[in-house]
């Protein structure tokens, strides 16, 4: 209630109405908290929950994790767990820097309980990610890492920028996931389709074992779409099947308008992916339908729509294995992060 009623009109009052800068300034404070040990530690008293719980082979504290997009760059990594997070995807990033699409680029839809964004993977690059958590570390929690194609590559060449960005970031990550469902970043969605991505799939499960040298290659998950045809989707999960994909991430944000409310029919023309309360229902259908068609072969990391523990509950008893926050944490803050976490740990 603080966070709702005080701390974020304020934060959008000092930013005047910016969301990109809210964003912005969130992902600043947070990095500079990080290098304070002392605080770190009294955050982690008051918004850390244990539920541990093994998926992928490795060992997350809790199942509630910040879904890409938060912190693409990687610049608050050890302010996420002591905030309650048990494990932090950051991404997408490419493999050449860029500045993503023209501002105004992300838009809030406070009566909606949703976010539009068209962003367009702004990054540092992956070599800039890399260089950072050479120096900084990781987090205390499994680090995933979502990488996508360079805008300015075309989709031919599309293999081998994803290639290289495995290949710069191979060492850091405990787990991948391949970005090909963004809505932002044109003809990207195109690698869903079966021939396009067998290769990619192909190849960078190629990649990933030459770099595990014998090992246990890193695991790869795939990041879906919610406007995916069931057809299309069972398609797609063919494939991956095929290919030994570890997990789905389902899903990205979608470019249908459904359930924006009437209070924001204003920004309904806006380009962009749609996440938030509207949704909800799709994402939980595409995580119920991946569990079903692969009868649980695949583990699944359900997010789009979570704005409350009963939200995270739902896509648990769906299929999912894991969940992520984006923009329920964006419009509700880390007391979203305790309550959802704290609510599946008393399912159990």
């Amino acid at each position: 209630m603080l966070f709702d009623k005080i701390v974020r009109p304020a934060m959008y009052k000092l930013s005047h109405d910016d969301t990109e800068l809210v964003h912005e300034r969130t992902v600043a404070a947070l990095s500079a908290l990080g290098r304070v040990s002392p605080a770190l530690r009294a955050l982690g008293r008051v918004y850390r929950t244990e539920d541990p719980a093994t998926v992928l082979g490795l060992r997350f504290p809790n199942r509630v994790g910040l879904a890409a997009g938060m912190d693409k760059n990687g610049r608050a990594l050890h302010a996420w767990p002591a905030l309650g997070f048990g494990f932090v995807e950051v991404g997408t990033v490419t493999r050449l820097a860029q500045p993503g699409n023209p501002k105004p680029r992300m838009f809030n839809l406070p009566a909606s309980e949703a976010v539009i964004n068209r962003m367009g993977f702004n990054n540092s690059g992956a070599d800039a990610l890399a260089a950072r958590l050479a120096a900084g570390g990781k987090p205390g929690v499994p680090l995933g890492i979502s990488i996508g194609k360079s805008k300015v590559t075309e989709l031919e060449d599309a293999v081998a920028d994803y290639q290289a960005s495995l290949r710069s970031l191979y060492r850091y990550a405990d787990y991948f996931a391949i970005n090909v469902s963004s809505p932002n970043t044109p003809g990207l969605r195109a690698l869903q389709d079966r021939t396009a991505l067998a290769e990619l799939l192909s190849e960078l499960r190629g990649t990933a074992r030459s770099l595990a040298g014998g090992a246990e290659p890193v695991p790869l998950l795939v990041k879906v779409a919610p406007d995916l045809t069931d057809e299309a989707l069972a398609e797609l999960l063919e494939v991956c099947l095929e290919h030994d994909v570890a997990g789905i991430i389902a899903t990205n944000t979608t470019l249908g308008r459904e359930g924006i409310a009437p209070a924001d029919e204003a920004l309904r023309e806006q380009a962009g992916g749609l996440s938030g309360r509207p949704l909800t229902a799709r994402a939980l259908e595409v995580v119920r339908f991946v569990h079903d068609h692969t009868e649980g072969k695949l583990p699944i990391i359900g997010v789009g729509g979570i704005l409350g523990a009963p939200d995270a509950a739902r896509m648990l008893d769906a299929g999912a294995s894991l969940v992520q926050l984006y923009s329920g944490f964006a419009l509700h803050g880390p007391g979203l992060v305790r309550r959802v976490t704290r609510g599946l740990a008393a399912r159990r």
